[in-house]
């Protein structure tokens, strides 16, 4: 098992509950790949460097999760396609 970092940048103009179950959609989606999340780290609203869809804030997740080397494909394939999501960005973490 290696270790995994999902980012995500959710819109800003959704409603927190809807916010929330962006976040737990993408948790299920590492949970059935065959991950197992470990921690969850909300960074809140940031302005971006740049716009993206017309929007200048997103929220900031950092999801961590334990998983096999051919997950982090699976849940970007499923990541891609979901709606407000602005970002994403799947990294294998170091060992030390």
């Amino acid at each position: 098992m290696n270790k995994y970092e999902l980012a995500l940048v959710v819109s800003a103009k959704i409603e927190d509950d809807a916010r929330a179950a962006v976040v737990d959609k993408a948790k299920d989606y590492i949970t059935r790949a065959g991950g197992t999340v470990t921690e969850v780290e909300e960074w809140g609203k940031k302005k971006l460097a740049y716009e993206i869809r017309h929007m200048s804030e997103g929220f900031y997740y950092f999801i961590q999760f334990d998983a096999a080397s051919q997950v982090p494909a699976e849940v970007e394939q499923d990541v891609r396609i979901m709606d407000n999501v602005l970002r994403f960005l799947c990294v294998k973490k170091d060992e030390a």
